[in-house]
């Protein structure tokens, strides 16, 4: 079965895997998720991932470890602006702090996925 947003999808299993407290979840494998999981690893927000490859099908996922601080998980609010149906546009300029600055962003720009602070340096 093909997964039309796969964005949406990341989301969803990371949101699932805290509500359930689990240490590690899996996602399918692909660059963006790949990409998305690097800024979420670089910020702080889970411990890591690794890429698995199953030998029966040849078929690789991501192993997603989270991260949870005091039994609490460090991601408390996951949120999609652009979504396939509706893209949102926006320039440099329009980009504003999430929560006074101590949340992120994740933008994707012509150089790549990154966060908010970064794009707008």
């Amino acid at each position: 079965m093909a997964i039309t947003d796969p964005i949406g999808d990341l989301l969803a299993r990371i949101r699932n895997g805290q509500l359930r407290g689990t240490s590690k979840i899996k996602s399918p494998n692909s660059r963006l998720r790949t990409n998305l999981l690097d800024v979420l690893q670089q910020e702080g927000f889970i411990r890591g991932y690794a890429e698995v490859e199953f030998k029966e099908t040849g078929r690789k996922e991501l192993e997603i470890e989270l991260k949870y601080h005091e039994g609490h998980p460090v991601i408390r609010e996951l949120k999609r602006v652009s979504t396939p149906g509706r893209r949102v546009y926006a320039s440099v300029k329009e980009l504003k702090p999430h929560r006074q600055g101590l949340g992120i962003s994740i933008v994707s720009t012509p150089q790549g996925v990154m966060t908010d602070a970064n794009a707008r340096e």
